[in-house]
């Protein structure tokens, strides 16, 4: 229980110093500036659900627009296009479901799944870890919609809903 709580622990203080980098790298990095201005010159997403086939479109190579998702939530991370993009430090996530390399802290490809991922064999510390990154992506990133299980029916959005939603995350 002890060596849990110690990785637990750990786990949060590796996730908050890459909030504080992450929030000084965009405001302070070469070039932070023009990537945010390309990311916002792209029209804002329109809300709806992709099967992991249409989420790896999204990978900034293909498409510039870079999309991911945590925990079943597809998010627009083109603004962070730095840390995401092809060059980024994170780039094996984009167009993927990055739940599981965050949760276990591995960047290697072999922790990313081809296949519809429902993370049940991650223990409470890493699940936590995952909707720690979930809160994190939603504070900075648009939510564009849901990642769908194998078989599962897209949901229809609304303009209302999505301008509703835009700005109550804002």
């Amino acid at each position: 229980g002890e060596m849990l709580l110690s990785v637990g622990l750990l786990a949060l203080a590796l996730l908050a110093a890459y909030r504080l980098y992450l929030r000084w790298a965009t405001r302070n990095g070469p070039g932070g500036a023009a990537r945010q201005g390309e990311a916002a010159a792209l029209p804002r997403m329109k809300r709806r659900d992709f099967s992991l086939e249409q989420l790896r479109e999204f990978d900034g190579a293909r498409n510039p627009r870079i999309l991911l998702a945590v925990n079943g939530k597809v998010f627009d991370v083109t603004k962070g296009s730095k840390f995401y993009g092809p060059e980024g430090p994170y780039g094996i996530f984009a167009g993927r479901d990055a739940s599981r390399g965050l949760a276990t802290f591995c960047l290697d490809k072999d922790a990313l799944r081809d296949e519809y991922d429902d993370l049940s064999d991650l223990n409470a510390v890493q699940m936590e870890s995952v909707r720690e990154w979930e809160m994190q992506f939603k504070e900075k990133y648009d939510y564009v919609g849901r990642l769908l299980k194998p078989g599962e029916e897209p949901s229809e959005y609304t303009d209302e809903e999505d301008t509703k939603d835009h700005t109550k995350q804002e």
